[in-house]
Parts: C-alpha cells; sequence; structure tokens
C-alpha cells in the first residue's frame, strides 16, 4: 500500500510546530522517521504526523484519552523532585562530592553498621577466579558473563536462603564485589572505585572520576530494572536471582545500551570536527542523538552536569556538551572516552553502580512481604458469548 512521505519541513508544517520540536519528538520517541533508498534522507509518514496532530489537539482540548495507570510502588530510598535526585533525602550531587560507593550502600540499604565496608573476595577460591577476570571487561556481552557468576551465587544460596535483612546484606556485598570483579576490576580489601581504577589502569585523578559515578549511578527511582529486582525479589527469589534478572533490563538499548549508543555518537561527532554541526546534520536527517534529554528532568539531567564537569579538569571540552541538557548515559561516554577505557566500561560503571540500588529495593520488597501483581487491561477479542 502506498504511503505518503513527508519532508522534515512539510512535517513540521503540517503538525504546526517548529523543525526543532519536530526534530525533538523523534529524539523523544514520540514520532519516527524513515529512511529513503539510496540516501541519507530521511522522510516522515504522513498518517504518523495526522495522528500525532490529533492527539496535541485532543490533549488541548482535554479530550484526550486517559494514560494507563501507573504501577506504584511505596519506597523511601531515592526521590526525584524538583530537578533533583535525593537518596533518602540527602541530596546525591552533594554525597558525590566525596562519597564512596560502599558509604552509598550503608546509605541506602539502611546498614549504618556497613559505612566502611569494602567489596573483596570471600574465599580463596573467589579470589583466584576475580584475578582470572582481572583487566579489560569482557568485549562480546559483559551482562551475560556477569549472569553466569549470579547464577552459582543463586545456586548456592537457595540451598539455605536467608532473606532477613542481614541476609540480604550480606549477600548484597558478594554481589557487589563479584560484579566488580567481573567488570576487570580484580579484588581486594579496597573501595569499589580503587579497584576499577587498578585494573583499568588509571591515575589517583581518574579514579576519583570513577567513585562519582558510582555514587550518581547507585539508584534513580524505579527504574525498569529497578522494578524488575523489585517484582523478582516479591516472588520470595534470593538477591543473586533479583540482581540477575535487574541485569537482564539493563541490557536493553533503552537502558543500559543507550550509554554505548552514546559513546558511538561522540565517535561519529569527533570524526567530523565540529560537534555542533555534526549534531544538527543528524537531526535534519531526522536521526536522534541518544542520550541527549530525560523525560524526568526538563532542564537538564543534574547527574549529567555533576559528571560533565568532573571530567572537564581533564577534559576541558566537555564542559561543551551541558548546554545539550544530556543526560547521564551522555556524561558516561563522555567520561569513559576521555579516560580511554574499555569499550564495556560505561555499561559496567551503571551495572555496579545500580547493584547498590537493586539491593536497597530488595531489601525493601522482603520486608513488605507483598508480592507485585498488576493486572493487565484486556485490548483482545471478547470471548464468544460473554458480555460487551
Amino acid at each position: 500500500m502506498h504511503r505518503e512521505l513527508l519532508t522534515a519541513r512539510e512535517a513540521a508544517e503540517r503538525l504546526g510546530v517548529k523543525l526543532e520540536t519536530l526534530y525533538a519528538y523523534v529524539s523523544r520517541g514520540r514520532l519516527r522517521s524513515v529512511a529513503v533508498p539510496g540516501s541519507r534522507e530521511r522522510r516522515y509518514q504522513a498518517e504518523d504526523i495526522d495522528a500525532a496532530r490529533a492527539a496535541r489537539g485532543a490533549a488541548k482540548a482535554g479530550t484526550a484519552p486517559a494514560a494507563e495507570p501507573a504501577t506504584v510502588v511505596a519506597s523511601s530510598i531515592s526521590l526525584i523532585e524538583g530537578g533533583r535526585l535525593y537518596y533518602r533525602g540527602r541530596d546525591v550531587l552533594r554525597l558525590s562530592d566525596a562519597a564512596t560507593l560502599e558509604e552509598i550502600a550503608a546509605l541506602l540499604w539502611d546498614a549504618p553498621e556497613l559505612e566502611k565496608f569494602c567489596p573483596g573476595p570471600q574465599s580463596s577460591t573467589d579470589a583466584a577466579a576475580a584475578d582470572r577476570t582481572r583487566g579489560e571487561p569482557p568485549a562480546a556481552d559483559l551482562i551475560a558473563h556477569c549472569q553466569i557468576r549470579l547464577a552459582e551465587m543463586a545456586e548456592r544460596d537457595r540451598q539455605a536462603p536467608d532473606l532477613t535483612r542481614a541476609g540480604v546484606i550480606r549477600s548484597g556485598r558478594d554481589i557487589v564485589a563479584e560484579l566488580v570483579a567481573c567488570s576487570g576490576g580484580g579484588t581486594g580489601l579496597a573501595p569499589a572505585h580503587h579497584l576499577l581504577a587498578s585494573g583499568w589502569g588509571l591515575d589517583a585523578a581518574g579514579s576519583d572520576i570513577l567513585r562519582r559515578c558510582l555514587v550518581l549511578l547507585a539508584d534513580h527511582e524505579l527504574s525498569a530494572s529497578s522494578f524488575v529486582a523489585r517484582c523478582v525479589a516479591s516472588t520470595g527469589a534470593v538477591p543473586a536471582a533479583a540482581v540477575s534478572a535487574a541485569l537482564g533490563a539493563l541490557s536493553g538499548r533503552r537502558h543500559g545500551g543507550a550509554a554505548l549508543r552514546a559513546a558511538v555518537l561522540l565517535q561519529e561527532l569527533a570524526r567530523h570536527g565540529d560537534p555542533l554541526i555534526a549534531a544538527a546534520e543528524r537531526l535534519a536527517r531526522g536521526e536522534v542523538l541518544p542520550g541527549i534529554g530525560h523525560p524526568l528532568y526538563p532542564d537538564g539531567d543534574p547527574r549529567a552536569v555533576a559528571i560533565l564537569y568532573a571530567i572537564s579538569a581533564r577534559t576541558p571540552q566537555a564542559r561543551r556538551f551541558v548546554g545539550w541538557r544530556p543526560n547521564v548515559d551522555f556524561a558516561l561516554a563522555v567520561a569513559t572516552t576521555a579516560l580511554a577505557l574499555p569499550p564495556m566500561a560505561a555499561l559496567a560503571l551503571l551495572m555496579i553502580g545500580r547493584s547498590v540500588g537493586w539491593i536497597a529495593h530488595a531489601i525493601e520488597q522482603y520486608e513488605s512481604d507483598i508480592p507485585i501483581r498488576p493486572r493487565a487491561r484486556y485490548t483482545g477479542l471478547r470471548p464468544e458469548g460473554a458480555p460487551g
């Protein structure tokens, strides 16, 4: 069937918006563009534009259909409010100035006695296994590599599950240590950022940038991976199983994969010479800019700004991206690129930092003792003889 295709300018005029707004809709996934065979040009399907125009009109008239009800989970772990992020009421930006990931774990797990814990081997066997992984994170599939180790931990823990707060905290320490080792950081009685910096060959300044990143990434309310961790924990599964499931969610291109896509964008911008012109050309083709914008931070992701300013002491040009309103995925890509880290380093930092939040959500879910069971709104064919 023939579909009418519009240029970017035609689509913007038909929708009644500026070209910049049209490109923003594409970047946020609200509109799609299609490739023109034999060229780099992108076009827009007229029916998509008409549907978007109808939706905008309905929203202005107050007749837009109701959105799907959100699954709301009570939590005291983190808060996003007023364009800022807080861990148990404490501003994350201030925490990132000096706190370690281990201190954030003590805060989020509500275990002040663990404030000085450091990830390390629990047995000589674990230490030997970790030493074999020391160095560059596996480029093929870091997530799968970690899930294999977590499966072994889960099998061990299922023999005598301990879902008390103390038991989950013990498991949490083992899990964080395992993820650090799997990422090439090795083992030892030192904070996670020191272990990673040693494995990745960074100096003290580079190590401190890793520390800041880990703290800023520890939790982000009910992200997809955190929700998955809670769902699995609500079934009574052991913490290693909950974290493994969360890793599965993190592996998606719209979650952990976003930093990898942002890194590819950075490489493209670097090849061009002028990143602003390269970005504008990409938008003009109807393509998205990975890592730009965040629905929860319309004025800009404060975590990204903190990381970009931290790395600018080493790479001054990093500051130029602040005005783009990047999210933390883009900032991670900038930081790991500037530090010349392995390709999977951005994903490793997100995985290790966020694992602390996943454990916090698991603890909260175990203590609530309430299974998570959302209901579906059926939209299929009605059964024969059933009332309409």
